[in-house]
């Protein structure tokens, strides 16, 4: 007589395993399904378990963000490279934004985050920024704004890029706009009904890397 299988045994709860569910459900159903209660579903427990690891949906949010911030080793600062280091630096946040859909969205509610991994990020920017030649106070303000820009284009990157954006409504917006602009006297808008085709998911990449490198070759500039 065979005996009955025995069931497998639950991982044990941890922060680490309800991070990674959370960003699981997330990868698979959205933003909105990432509740403490479908995270507990998930891990077959109740909610009230999560507490011991979690404090609330917010704290939840912002482990999630900074799990997917985890894309050391830093570089060593180089006083020659710094510019193209600070890029590389911007590129990989970026990246780690889009890569799950809703984090970049998390990520722009976090006035200042205070993950392990975020501020490992914020100091290596820093240290870059400063084997320019900039001091701390300018290195704080240029990698405030640096920060800013890059989770404003992961935001709007990651709408396009996981079909939070509906791409024909989009369309029938922009066709709108043109007619709405041709139906000035000629020569109103010729700038603005030239800069269509600019502004496309195509030309998405080199516009970011126009703005980082302006910046950046700005503030190269002040030090030398």
């Amino acid at each position: 007589m065979s005996r009955p299988r025995r069931r497998a045994e639950k991982p044990v709860l941890s922060q680490d395993l309800v991070v990674k569910t959370a960003l699981d459900l997330l990868a698979a159903e959205g933003l909105e399904a990432v509740s403490m209660r479908r995270v507990a579903q998930a891990l077959e427990t109740g909610p009230a378990s999560l507490y011991a690891h979690v404090a609330n949906k917010e704290e939840l949010h912002e482990l999630m963000v900074d799990h997917v911030l985890d894309f050391g080793p830093f570089p060593e600062p180089d006083p020659r490279r710094w510019v193209e280091q600070a890029k590389d630096l911007l590129r990989e946040n970026v990246r780690a934004l889009t890569s799950f859909p809703g984090i970049a969205k998390i990520a722009w509610t976090i006035p200042v985050p205070v993950g392990a991994n975020a501020l490992q990020q914020a100091e290596a920017m820093l240290a870059v920024l400063r084997a320019g030649g900039l001091d701390l106070k300018r290195a704080l303000f240029a990698a405030d704004a640096l920060w800013l820009y890059a989770k404003a284009f992961a935001y709007e990157g990651a709408g396009w890029q996981h079909g939070d954006i509906n791409l024909a409504e989009q369309e029938e917006r922009g066709r709108r706009m043109v007619e709405y602009m041709t139906s000035f006297p000629p020569g109103a808008f010729p700038n603005l009904l030239g800069a269509r085709e600019y502004f496309t998911a195509e030309t998405a990449q080199e516009r970011f890397e126009f703005a980082i490198d302006l910046f950046l070759r700005g503030l190269a500039s002040t030090t030398s």
